[in-house]
């Protein structure tokens, strides 16, 4: 194959799929509250049924259906994707998504600091220290601070009250940690959202400091500015999955 024919193949995006449905609607069922289009069942890609815990997490997933347009648009459900790879996967695998958030708070953003400029360096401790203070006192895991990139070994007792508060949630509570704590970099983020410690947004701010000051510094770039919004989409549609599932 030619290097314009393998260029040509891996830009190829399958066509999305058009709009087939009239109405949505949700109905309980025996394992909660699932979202019908015309009155037919969703299934998963595994051709499990879609069904959620609460009334309000399916009406939000039905929302999600209810305003596609002309085409049915994955990337803009992702209340969906989640309820996905819940049913999917996550059920079938809690402690491989507790070791994932486990490898995440061994090297958890807010741990590793900027040695210069200055005022990075303090924007940074003013930030970042209170959530890990916070997560000392909320879960009695006291993470340790280092700067540059050098790694530092956090105390097995600290990773250890952090992997119990994880197994404390449910599927789909630890799903969306998994999301915001991929986005963030940080576990102790992640999880200062889910118990209210902080707002998304806010923690969303938190955990972009870094980016934030290079744009003050050398001025922002469009694109970057595109993935960022596309993030902060991302982990409010998480942090609502969250707190819509319980």
């Amino acid at each position: 194959m030619s290097k314009d024919r393998i260029r040509a193949a891996a830009a190829f995006k399958p066509p999305k799929p058009k709009r087939f449905y009239e109405t949505v609607s949700v109905q309980k069922v025996e394992d909660g509250f699932a979202v019908t289009l015309d009155g037919r069942f969703i299934k998963t890609p595994k051709r499990r049924l879609l069904a959620l815990p609460t009334a309000q997490l399916a009406q939000a997933v039905a929302t999600e259906w209810d305003a596609q347009g002309d085409v049915v648009d994955a990337a803009r459900m992702p209340m969906t994707q989640i309820a996905n790879t819940v049913i999917d996967g996550v059920v079938e695998a809690v402690d491989a998504v507790i070791d994932a958030l486990h490898g995440h708070a061994e090297a958890d953003l807010l741990c590793y600091r900027a040695e210069y400029p200055q005022s990075l360096v303090v924007s940074q401790a003013e930030a970042w220290q209170p959530v890990l203070d916070w997560a000392e006192k909320a879960f009695g895991a006291r993470l340790r601070v280092t700067s540059g990139v050098v790694a530092v070994e956090q105390p097995p007792e600290s990773l250890a009250a952090l992997r119990h508060a994880l197994a404390g949630y449910d599927p789909w509570r630890l799903a969306a940690v998994h999301v915001l704590a991929g986005a963030f970099g940080s576990v102790v983020l992640a999880l200062a959202v889910i118990e209210n410690h902080l707002a998304v947004d806010q923690a969303f701010a938190v955990a972009r400091l870094d980016e934030t000051f290079q744009a003050l510094v050398w001025g922002e770039d469009a694109e970057a500015a595109r993935r960022a919004e596309a993030i902060a989409q991302e982990v409010r549609a998480a942090a609502d999955f969250a707190f819509l599932a319980a």
